[in-house]
């Protein structure tokens, strides 16, 4: 991450970030679609490139802003503030937040059109039932775990592809389809194809992924404990990695970088995510 960076420039590339990631998600899914009329073979072009695609979006947006992607990756760098780590603050939170929310929209957008379809049509993809909550837990905890774990052990620069290997393997197995953001999800609402989802059913699954991310912190604190983790990021990295932030990132700014930003000194804003999911 670059230091001193401004929140609106970081914001700038939460926003960038998870539109390129919505837009791999979605058009993937829709090029698989028509290329091929097996569910399996779809999902396997699907998944295949969404993780590629999230590990080359958390390189590339890493050193800005932390390429979080994901609420819940912003809100465990805001917790880690709030427990006396390095992490975003509440108003840079928000920021993130907003910024995820409506780059997932427009990249949802963009991916609808490119592919000549009626932007703006929402998805009638109905997933309920609670089966498929317990897995967008189950794919959220994990994904989180994933993140907060190599940054408490000093290894946030494999961050970038152990995210988009966890979240190529949670598609297949969760049932959920691992959708494990919550931005991307509502983003996902506006494309009507086997990779969106219904506007009622986002209730459930937002709740269901912020349950998650609070598991997957739990269980980064039982395993690694609340400490730094041993990461040879800038100070802000690591103690925010550690206690809430996905990952510490080095001043220099790895690459690798999906977590907490320490560049900006007092407001770490580099997370992995997510995420998409």
């Amino acid at each position: 991450m670059s230091a001193h960076t401004s929140l609106s420039r970081r914001a700038t590339a939460e926003l960038i970030g998870t539109a390129g990631l919505l837009v791999v998600v979605i058009g993937s899914g829709l090029q698989a679609a028509e290329l091929s009329r097996d569910t399996g073979v779809a999902l396997i072009a699907n998944s295949l490139a969404s993780a590629i695609g999230l590990g080359l979006i958390i390189t590339l947006f890493g050193p800005l802003s932390g390429a979080h992607l994901n609420p819940v990756v912003t809100l465990t760098s805001w917790w880690a503030r709030r427990t006396g780590g390095d992490g975003l603050g509440g108003r840079e939170a928000l920021v993130y937040t907003v910024a995820q929310t409506a780059g997932a929209i427009g990249g949802a957008l963009l991916a609808e059109t490119m592919f000549g379809r009626t932007p703006g049509t929402f998805s009638t993809q109905v997933r309920d039932g609670g089966h498929l909550l317990i897995g967008e837990v189950v794919a959220t905890a994990g994904l989180v775990l994933v993140i907060q774990g190599l940054g408490r052990i000093g290894r946030p620069r494999l961050v970038p592809a152990a995210v988009a290997a966890y979240i190529a393997a949670a598609i297949w197995f969760t049932s959920s389809g691992s959708f494990a953001n919550p931005a991307g999800t509502i983003g996902r609402s506006f494309s009507d194809s086997f990779t969106g989802i219904a506007p009622e059913s986002l209730p459930g699954f937002v709740a269901a992924q912020l349950i998650g991310g609070i598991l997957g912190l739990a269980l980064a604190a039982l395993l690694y404990g609340n400490g730094n983790g041993s990461g040879s990021g800038s100070g802000s990295e690591n103690g925010a990695s550690r206690t809430a932030k996905p990952v510490p990132v080095e001043t220099a700014v790895p690459t690798s970088l999906p977590e907490t930003g320490p560049a900006d000194g007092a407001s770490p804003t580099k997370a992995a995510y997510e995420p998409v999911g």
